[in-house]
């Protein structure tokens, strides 16, 4: 078990010291650890995935001293303090570990940290395979996922971020359930979607990929109008995009089964209530329309406290296969003119 002082200035990776073999990361599946049954439930999903991936697991435990204002504290107790809360994360992950079970062929490594949670996870993201949390905690990571932080953690780490509701942690492979991704059209969406059919492949060769998106209902506030809206020819339009975005996608994966659905719904609803049976739901960190903010605005405590599966949020990078997105039809993103 490893014990160090976190500096937020010296970064666990950063952007001018990338590893050799970018295909290999230091940290492998990185969980946030803080005692609570949701910590484990996260703890025990990251397990199975580091599994899956040949990847170490790396259980972090944080924790921050407390300031007292205008009191002065010697030395001696400032010490007395931070050992004292660092011998508690210690005895968390060593409690955490014993209760994983099995972890024969992965590398468990157990970090004990100083330092603000949210920016402790960000940093060793800059090596890591993907960040795994609970929704909700207690102590170091309390608020992690549905306070402020909730909104920081998705937009600035550099790797994916698998929030695992407690209950949601046990395998879900026996059943026919599919790898789900959440589309909207923006650029954002159409880096989840490569990445969601990437984790289809790495699941079984006979894992689905579903891609929704989903038309919210049209709001009441232009019922006025004196033309009315041609809903029906909306919903034409954006499936005939939906349909071009997929047909770039199996160009990619020629061999991988996809699906998809054009949903009448409110975003957020759809994707919790997708949650519910996928094996893993992914989304982007940004969007356009349908899911934009989903998960860094104000709905992102919507979909933090009530998703039932695992939900992946990909950060967005410049992928070379997005280049060509255009070439197979209309985008959702794309005026009907142009």
């Amino acid at each position: 078990m490893t014990e160090q002082f976190h500096d937020p200035a010296k970064k666990v990776n950063a952007d001018n010291g990338l590893p050799a073999n970018p295909t290999k990361k230091k940290h492998g599946v990185v969980v946030g650890v803080d005692g609570s049954k949701r910590s484990l439930a996260a703890a025990i999903w990251a397990l199975r995935e580091a599994k899956r991936i040949s990847a170490p697991l790396t259980m972090v435990s944080a924790y921050t001293l407390p300031i007292f204002p205008s009191v002065a504290v010697d030395a001696a107790t400032g010490g007395h303090e931070d050992s004292a809360l660092a011998q508690s994360c210690r005895q968390i992950l060593e409690a955490t570990k014993a209760e994983l079970g099995d972890t024969e062929g992965v590398d468990v490594r157990s970090n004990v940290e100083l330092g603000d949670p949210g920016t402790v996870l960000v940093d060793y993201s800059h090596d890591a395979d993907m960040l795994v949390a609970g929704p909700r905690g207690r102590g170091g990571f309390l608020g992690l996922l549905v306070g402020s932080v909730s909104r920081g953690l998705p937009a600035h780490a550099k790797c994916p971020v698998v929030l695992v509701p407690r209950g949601a942690e046990e395998s879900r492979a026996a059943t026919d359930a599919p790898v789900v991704v959440a589309s909207d059209g923006s650029e954002q969406g159409r880096v989840a979607m490569l990445r969601a059919a990437e984790e289809t492949i790495r699941r079984s060769p006979t894992c689905r990929l579903r891609v929704i998106t989903a038309m919210a209902p049209v709001s009441s506030a232009v019922e006025w109008l004196p033309s009315t809206v041609d809903e029906r020819a909306m919903f034409d339009e954006l499936r005939e995009k939906v349909d071009a975005g997929v047909a770039w996608l199996q160009s990619y994966f020629p061999n991988l089964n996809i699906e998809s659905e054009v949903i009448d719904g409110v975003p957020v609803d759809a994707v919790v209530a997708e949650s519910e049976s996928a094996r893993l739901t992914v989304v982007g960190t940004r969007g356009l329309g349908g899911f934009t903010g989903a998960l860094l605005g104000s709905t992102s405590q919507g979909i933090a406290a009530h998703a039932r599966g695992p939900v992946m949020i990909v950060p967005y990078h410049d992928d070379p296969r997005l280049h060509d997105r255009p070439e197979y039809g209309p985008m959702i993103n794309q005026d009907p003119e142009d």
